[in-house]
């Protein structure tokens, strides 16, 4: 695709990536994603942010083809998929520099192997002239790397922010047309990416407050043209309180589990609570994830295997601690034949969770009507914590 205009002398540069399914062997891409870089054309320097990931570098270099001279290339964020082709970038123009944060520097001297003189460091909130043009840099450590920053457009009000209200999209459409499905691929991004550092996302969203921004481009999906909403989201999802929401992944051998699944899914409804149920046999992980963002308890459903959890159980646990979703609630269920560990396990699989307890429901084999009687009070117990926490 060619470089398309997004304002004076200011270009979309990138690449689309139609066809990518998973993404750091571990994130499902349902919609594919893009990599967005960006050029600055001012009056004196030129400058190109960010790359795009190294397997579409013929894209991005093709789209140089006309441009005379850089400048400058910054590096918001040293992850290959957006730095890693700052060093093809170097060889077509030996004269240009990389900004980057102090921090940023020697990550991507060990990752890319750029050369210490290619570099200049920016302190947060300095700025650098490009003629007609100003730049400003706002270091945004922890979104979602401990060296990451944003670029503010002076001039132009835009504000390019990297990972920073980015979403996995692959679309010709150059600004946000279906609000709704940003929303959704939008807080898929969060969950999987962001939610482990909401508290420092919550900082770094007062920090851009002092900055009237008109336009947000990230580095993955759409152009933020109306870019309130997209920061009201982010800030939800950030510091809000969970909802009155079971997230309930499971697994089942051979049925036992996944019928006291459904027994709780129901008694949970009737006490008035919402429950968003997930097989891990063939669940999308990001929607799991996704979920997560909101729930105010998770309970956990798995067989016992070899006197412990099943994997995928174990899986949803250790993927559970690593997002640290602002969950207050964990209970287990599931079956066994003759005894097991299971409860212990997947409660020390969640150490980052500060999360209550609850009693656990374990049925020998199928469920009998004492363990029906358990997930019953269970749901009470549930539906009353989320009550006396005003969860709604």
């Amino acid at each position: 695709m060619d470089k398309r205009r997004i304002a004076d002398r200011v270009y979309w540069m990138g690449a689309i990536d139609w066809d990518r399914r998973l993404f750091d062997s571990l994130v499902p891409l349902p919609d594919g994603t893009s990599y967005n870089a960006y050029l600055i054309a001012g009056s004196e320097k030129t400058v190109l942010l960010d790359t795009v990931d190294p397997p579409l570098a013929e894209k991005l270099m093709a789209q140089l083809t006309d441009i005379p001279r850089i400048d400058f290339v910054v590096s918001h964020h040293a992850e290959q998929d957006h730095s890693g082709t700052i060093p093809m970038v170097l060889e077509r123009f030996p004269q240009a520099k990389v900004i980057s944060t102090p921090k940023a520097k020697p990550m991507l001297i060990d990752l890319l192997k750029i050369p210490e003189s290619a570099f200049i460091t920016v302190e947060d909130g300095e700025t650098l002239s490009l003629g007609d043009k100003t730049l400003k840099f706002l270091h945004t450590p922890w979104v979602h790397w401990p060296e990451t920053m944003v670029t503010y457009l002076e001039e132009e009000r835009i504000l390019f922010s990297c990972d920073f209200f980015a979403c996995h999209i692959a679309t010709s459409d150059l600004f946000v047309i279906d609000q709704g499905r940003v929303y959704e691929a939008a807080k898929r991004f969060f969950a999987q990416i962001m939610m482990p550092f909401s508290a420092t996302i919550a900082k770094n969203l007062e920090k851009l407050q002092g900055y009237d921004i008109r336009m947000i481009a990230p580095s993955h999906g759409q152009i933020h043209d109306q870019p309130a909403w997209i920061m009201d989201a982010y800030r939800e999802w950030a510091t809000a309180p969970p909802r009155n929401l079971v997230v309930l992944p499971f697994v089942s051998m051979h049925a036992s589990t996944e019928q006291m699944v459904h027994y709780l899914a129901a008694a949970l409804v009737r006490n008035g609570v919402r429950v968003e149920r997930f097989n891990l046999a063939v669940t999308d992980t990001g929607k799991l994830a996704k979920a997560l963002v909101d729930a105010a308890t998770v309970v956990i459903g798995s067989p016992t295997v070899l006197g412990g959890p099943h994997p995928l159980a174990a899986y949803c646990a250790i993927l559970a601690n690593a997002l640290r979703p602002k969950t207050r609630f964990l209970s287990v269920i599931g079956s066994y034949g003759w005894g097991g560990r299971t409860v212990e396990t997947l409660a020390g699989l969640v150490p980052n969770l500060k999360v209550e307890v609850l009693d656990p429901v374990l049925s020998k084999g199928m469920m009998a009507e004492s363990d029906a009687q358990a997930l019953d009070k269970l749901a009470v117990a549930i539906a009353q914590k989320h009550k006396e926490h005003n969860l709604v």
